[in-house]
């Protein structure tokens, strides 16, 4: 069953267990889409099992048995192009988070809901589902034409590469026409049909035949049959002022109306059944050698410009390392470890570590959504602004620390739907106190060297957080606090850590996902004091691929 019905209205469920609710959802959007109904997430899978995909799915996130984050993490893998909407109160902070950082979720609107503002939030959700779609068509179109023409040019087509392409081309036409000589000229730049473009020799086939023509003369003649080729069309010649008399016909390659090469073709004491044969052939594959040159100078010029990109990546990924603390403060009794490893060139992952005049130690680690160059620009901008903060004379709070730096990236972030995750620390080293804000992110972990040896023990996961940076245009949650003692750790991550594939945490465990869990397992079974270097060997494994940004950061009391 398709997306669509008959008169191309998308489909929309709305899922609530409030029967009002549900009603005042149905009569808000019958008219523009074709609306679904489910009280439950039960009822709604069962309708996603006989209806097909929904456009947009708005759920109501406070359900018996089945929560709307639950309900709409099944209908992920199957429907992964749906646009999710979820319904919460202000006091769901903690589902909140987590349907944000589970990536499933496209906005949330809280209640009481504004009717106009909810469908604003479904128009942009139907636009971003229409534009999903087109491009996914597009792509698999594009695909099956390039499946096509890799077939029918397989045989004169052995490499992408613009230079060996244009010579195959020369070659298998020669061998295949009996032709004495062949000779490709290339239109360097685009030109239309009747422009003068700039012919050059690209490429030249000879046979084995002792001919002893003349390369010069034949290129000239070359170059002057393929200029008349393109004012006028095909050409046929008999050559009498070369060393024997020879027929050429000429042809341009033309694709999308632009002249991409003139093929020359010269055989010596030819008769016209050859003449017409090769004529013939040349012209029912025109268009698909025209194909394929243009895709040669399309990937050639990919690669050029991949080549450039790559450069310009390493320098990008330099200038995102320098960001990084190269070195970290010196504090007597502590010992601190950071590690930042972007799964691309540079990625939304950072860290940092401040220590203040005042004799505070400002720890932090964030993860901004997304990956590569989006995510990197905006990680720079987080990590300026939290310097900035960090730099005031007077050693601010965590929480007006989070407050300040949500008012000032809230509305790039908004603007570009994307979000930080982020926790911060400030340690006293004097006072041993410790205080924290957590801005949506991993946990941060706390054990005692006795907890480190005691494999039935578990860590402290510090849970005092809000919603992420961007969310919310207030940020508003108050800070954690507790007091470190000599030979505690304290740890801080990125989902890139807990949500690293692992072949086992321990010995004799199954593969899966670290998490929190495994993660302290697999900390429990590194050597003291903990490498974080080795650490990381040791979620990496045997992989060649990083499957996602991965920072971590500690701190140890001595």
């Amino acid at each position: 069953m398709t997306v669509e019905d008959e008169d191309n209205r998308l489909k929309l469920m709305v899922v609530d267990d409030e029967p009002d609710n549900l009603d005042l959802l149905y009569r808000t959007f019958r008219k523009e889409f074709d609306v679904f109904k489910a009280e439950n997430g039960f009822k709604a899978l069962d309708i996603l099992a006989t209806e097909g995909e929904m456009a947009v799915i708005i759920s109501d996130q406070r359900m018996p048995r089945m929560n709307g984050t639950e309900f709409l993490s099944r209908t992920v893998d199957r429907f992964p192009d749906t646009i999710r909407i979820v319904l919460t109160g202000y006091t769901d902070v903690e589902d909140l988070v987590e349907a944000i950082n589970s990536g499933k979720v496209f906005k949330y609107i809280t209640k009481p809901w504004n009717p106009e503002n909810l469908k604003t939030v479904v128009t942009q959700a139907s636009e971003t589902y229409k534009l999903v779609k087109h491009r996914t068509h597009a792509l698999t179109q594009t695909l099956k034409r390039e499946s096509f023409f890799k077939d029918v040019m397989s045989a004169i087509r052995g490499s992408l590469d613009y230079d060996s392409m244009l010579q195959t081309v020369v070659t298998t036409l020669g061998k295949r026409f009996e032709a004495d000589y062949v000779v490709l000229c290339a239109v360097e730049d685009a030109h239309k049909v009747h422009d003068c473009p700039n012919l050059e020799i690209a490429s030249v086939y000879a046979s084995e035949r002792d001919l002893v023509f003349d390369y010069t003369a034949l290129k000239e003649h070359s170059q002057s049959m393929s200029q008349l080729a393109l004012e006028k069309g095909r050409q046929l010649a008999i050559v009498n002022d070369l060393p024997k008399p020879v027929t050429v016909f000429t042809l341009p390659f033309i694709y999308q109306q632009t002249v991409l090469a003139v093929v020359n073709v010269y055989r010596v004491d030819s008769d016209d059944s050859w003449l017409e044969d090769a004529l013939q052939l040349i012209e029912s594959v025109a268009e698909q050698i025209a194909l394929a040159i243009s895709q040669a100078k399309l990937y050639q010029r990919i690669q050029i410009q991949t080549s450039q990109m790559r450069a310009e990546l390493e320098v990008a990924r330099q200038i995102q390392t320098n960001l990084l603390r190269q070195s970290l403060p010196d504090v007597e009794n502590v010992r601190i470890q950071a590690r930042c490893l972007p799964a691309r060139e540079v990625g939304g992952d950072f860290f940092e570590v401040f220590a203040h005049p005042q004799g505070d130690i400002w720890l932090a680690v964030g993860d901004v959504s997304g990956k590569g160059v989006p995510a990197a620009l905006f990680m720079a901008s987080a990590i300026s602004v939290l310097r900035r903060e960090l730099s005031q004379d007077s050693s601010p709070s965590p929480e007006k620390v989070m407050q300040n730096l949500n008012k000032s990236l809230s509305d790039d972030l908004v603007s570009n739907n994307c979000f930080i995750t982020m926790v911060l620390v400030q340690y006293n080293p004097d006072t041993h106190e410790l205080l924290y804000a957590n801005a949506g992110h991993i946990y941060p972990l706390v054990w005692s060297a006795a907890a480190l040896e005691n494999k039935q023990s578990e860590p402290e996961s510090l849970e005092t957080r809000g919603v992420p940076l961007g969310i919310l245009p207030v940020w508003q949650a108050p800070a954690g606090k507790l007091t470190l003692n000599s030979g505690d750790t304290l740890l801080l991550t990125s989902d890139g850590l807990t949500e690293a594939t692992v072949s086992e945490a321990e010995p004799g465990e199954s593969s899966g996902m670290l998490q929190q869990a495994g993660l302290w397992r697999l900390i429990q079974y590194q050597p003291s004091p903990l490498d974080l270097d080795k650490l990381l060997q040791a979620i990496e494994g045997d992989r060649t691929q990083q499957e996602d940004d991965q920072t971590v950061l500690s701190l140890e009391v001595m």
